[in-house]
This record gives structure tokens, C-alpha cells and sequence, in this order.
């Protein structure tokens, strides 16, 4: 199946229209159908030996993190104890309420609203974890190459979790309607689908492959999962 990268509709709404409020509550709905917890938790703790090494707070960063649930959920199976983390998205919708929540798990959050790539561009590195969800299949090679590049240079260890690409995820997302998704989701579901991942495609794109520990596979029933740990 190739891979087509068309625009989503969620990507363009105003985050407080009422169907893109229903859609992001559509996709903590269907994170946990995927097991995207479950699957990127079992990927930080096998990083957790080298990353945990240090006596200082980890700089954790997610891209295109929303309203941070998700990373509140991984924060709450206590891979890490001490975390400065930063969430990057165009638009973070994420409430005192969750921030108050990750300071009791003793994590500090800053929420950054702006492009993603171009705070990367500009971050002085020094990461110890990237994490995705649900992110580089907006992407087209060419562009995953420069997201990349950027990475590489910046952190140690890189997780990213996405659509797999293949018949049985496309024919599930074009049901999710019948667990009650509203149109935008119904529409983005499918398009995720379609600009997924398969086989070794991002550890291609991956550079300078010597020095780091890849690995690319599928991941549950519905996702495909890459890591790239310094060695």
C-alpha cells in the first residue's frame, strides 16, 4: 500500500470549535484502544537503564503532545521520578488542573505554544527522550529526514508511535464511527491510516546510523513503532 499524506481536518479547526473538542476526546478514546500507553511505557522502560543514569532531573520533551494526557498517563506509571519535561504544540490545550497533576508525580511541565520544527530548530538539545504519539504521519519523507537530522543531534533517545500502514488498520478506521466518532475523526482516521508506517520505512530516514541502537516494528494491533537510543 503506498503512503499518501493529505491534511487533516482536526489540524485546521480552531481548538475550541465544538467537533474539534469532540475529536480530541475521540482521540483519547481510540489512544487507548490502540494500547498506545501500554506500548510507548514498555519502549521508555527499556530505555530507562541509560537514561536513568544521571542524578539530575531527565529533560523530557513531547511533540504535538495536546492537552498532555497522554504523557500524564505515562507519567503515572512512574518510569521516571524526577522530570522536566516540555510539551510542544501549535496549539496546547492543557489545563492547570492536568499541570497540577504531573507536580504531584514531581514533573515539571511547561506547556510551548508554537511549531514544533522550528522549536526544535532553535532548542539548545541537551534532550534525553523525544516522544511522539500520532505525529510524524503528518509528515512526507523529505520532511521526516530534516525532523531527523534535527533530533539526532539533539537528544539521546527518540520514540515515536504511529498509524501502521496496512489493509486491517485502513478497514478498522474507516468503523470507527460505530464507537460513536464524529465526523472530523471519521475522516482523519482514515488519512492516518494512509500516511502511516510499514516495515523499516523511518529507520531508512533515520541518519547516521552508526552509534545508535534502532529499532522499527508493528505494535499492537493497529500501530507501527520506531526508537533510536545513543549508544
Amino acid at each position: 500500500m503506498r503512503r499518501i499524506v493529505e491534511p487533516e481536518i482536526l489540524d485546521h479547526l480552531d481548538p475550541n470549535d465544538p467537533s474539534a473538542i469532540k475529536s480530541r476526546r475521540d482521540l483519547r478514546w481510540l489512544n487507548w484502544i490502540m494500547g498506545h500507553r501500554s506500548i510507548l511505557s514498555r519502549a521508555i522502560r527499556n530505555t530507562v537503564p541509560d537514561l536513568s543514569a544521571s542524578n539530575r532531573p531527565l529533560k523530557v520533551v513531547e511533540l504535538g503532545g495536546g492537552d498532555g494526557s497522554l504523557l500524564l498517563r505515562l507519567a503515572k506509571k512512574g518510569l521516571f521520578s524526577r522530570v522536566d519535561a516540555q510539551l510542544v504544540d501549535r496549539n496546547p490545550t492543557i489545563s492547570e488542573e492536568r499541570l497540577r497533576s504531573f507536580q504531584n508525580l514531581g514533573w515539571s511541565v511547561e506547556a510551548i505554544s508554537g511549531e514544533a520544527f522550528g522549536w526544535m530548530e532553535a532548542s539548545e538539545g541537551g534532550i534525553d527522550l523525544i516522544l511522539t504519539n500520532l505525529f510524524f504521519h503528518h509528515f512526507e519523507n523529505r520532511e521526516l529526514e530534516r525532523w531527523f537530522e534535527l533530533a539526532a543531534s539533539k537528544t539521546r533517545a527518540f520514540i515515536a508511535c504511529d498509524p501502521r500502514r496496512d489493509r486491517f488498520a485502513l478497514i478498522a478506521s474507516h468503523l470507527v464511527g460505530l464507537i460513536g466518532c464524529n465526523a472530523v475523526t471519521r475522516n482523519d482516521a482514515v488519512l492516518s491510516v494512509r500516511a502511516g508506517f510499514s516495515g523499516n520505512e523511518l529507520t531508512q530516514l533515520w541518519p547516521h546510523k552508526e552509534g545508535w541502537r534502532l529499532q522499527e516494528r508493528r505494535a499492537g494491533m493497529f500501530s507501527h513503532l520506531f526508537v533510536a537510543v545513543k549508544e
